[in-house]
């Protein structure tokens, strides 16, 4: 026999959070990559950890990475690299500012004279 089983309802809940994800811009693709790397100011990685450059939005969070990635060195929030600073992103990622004026190779990897 059939309909014996309770029929399924949504609640407001789960109505308001698919209407909530249906119309809401989350960003993804290229339209929300600087926002979600923390290269413009308001992007959603503040600090980068300066072991393996990780990034993440506050202290709290990167205290997290920091204790479940690197549990044998202490924590040092003071040498935690700030990615909203006005210093350059180079600066920022350790890179030396001579590599960026360096002839880059073409599409399959030759230089084009």
């Amino acid at each position: 026999m059939t309909g014996k089983a309770k029929p399924k309802k949504h609640t407001a809940k789960e109505i308001a959070a698919k209407i909530d994800a249906a119309t809401t811009s989350r960003g993804g693709g290229k339209a929300g990559q600087a926002d979600r790397l923390g290269q413009d100011k308001g992007g959603h990685a503040k600090l980068a950890c300066p072991l393996c450059r990780t990034p993440a939005p506050d202290i709290k969070s990167m205290q997290i990475h920091h204790d479940a990635r690197h549990p044998k060195l202490p924590f040092e929030p003071e040498k935690l690299l700030n990615l909203h600073s006005s210093a350059p992103a180079a600066v920022a990622t350790g890179e030396a500012t001579s590599s960026s004026s360096k002839v880059k190779p073409g599409v399959r990897g030759s230089l084009k004279k």
